[in-house]
């Protein structure tokens, strides 16, 4: 486990506050995410959201997906804030850290946005491309798990200690919005092939995210996670080559298709 025997970059009892604080930002951000997953059902593209609120909702269901499988570098980042600073200053920097983290995510999200109004125009003209649109989207969700650049972003998010000993040579201005932005992008290079399958599936499908979720968190903590990294991506290129011929593999696609 990249944290070490016990948790090893804290003391105990600090773990186990700093996990409690991560449970009561994460568990809100699930309730909300389902609430609204809940309003909405699960169609094709945008839905019809535009595009403020649909980056309020991914920010939202990035914070629930995320927070767990990100807790040990925050976490320790944070605490170290706390041991240099205090008062406003280390509010202010602990925001700069967290807003760097969600900028990143925030900007991965429009490109999100871009592909899911893309692929629902097409599915909207042709609803039998849906099929093919779901293939394409698990082809490249799997090619992306098995190739090198899963690896690297993968390997860098399973070393906490490494990059915080990294992160601690960076110097002002906006130090810890760089450490938030550094440490969001190799995030979004760890789990962008797997946001991808989101496109067949459904952007706001309570069960895909919450089992992308679990797959992101065992990926980076559990001691195989790049072996489960690599069978995950197996299993998408198997499902790229049923999608074209299993609607309901497409329930993010399927809306449209129906009405014909």
């Amino acid at each position: 486990m990249p944290t070490g025997a016990g948790g090893g970059l804290l003391p105990a009892r600090d773990l186990a506050a700093a996990w409690f604080l991560v449970a009561l930002v994460a568990v809100p951000a699930w309730v909300l995410t389902a609430g609204q997953a809940r309003g909405m059902g699960v169609g094709p593209g945008t839905m019809g959201m535009a595009l403020p609120l649909f980056l309020l909702l991914w920010v939202t269901m990035t914070a629930a997906m995320m927070l767990p499988s990100m807790a040990p570098v925050a976490i320790t980042w944070v605490r170290g804030i706390g041991r240099r600073s205090s008062g406003w200053k280390r509010t202010v920097r602990t925001v700069e850290f967290v807003g760097g983290y969600l900028l990143v995510w925030t900007a991965f999200g429009l490109l999100a946005y871009a592909a899911l109004a893309l692929t629902g125009g097409l599915v909207d003209d042709r609803p039998t491309a849906g099929r093919w649109i779901g293939a394409v989207a698990f082809l490249l969700a799997g090619l992306y798990q098995l190739g090198p650049l899963k690896n690297v972003c993968l390997r860098h998010c399973r070393d906490p200690m490494g990059h915080l000993v990294r992160y601690a040579g960076f110097r002002s201005p906006a130090r810890d919005l760089r450490v938030g932005v550094h440490h969001g992008a190799y995030c979004v290079g760890c789990c962008a092939g797997l946001m991808t399958v989101l496109v067949p599936l459904g952007v706001m499908n309570v069960a895909a995210m919450a089992g992308l979720a679990v797959v992101v968190f065992v990926e980076k903590l559990w001691s195989r996670g790049p072996l489960l990294a690599r069978g995950v991506g197996i299993a998408f290129l198997v499902l790229a080559v049923l999608a074209p011929f299993q609607d309901w593999l497409l329930p993010g696609l399927r809306a449209t298709m129906d009405d014909m």
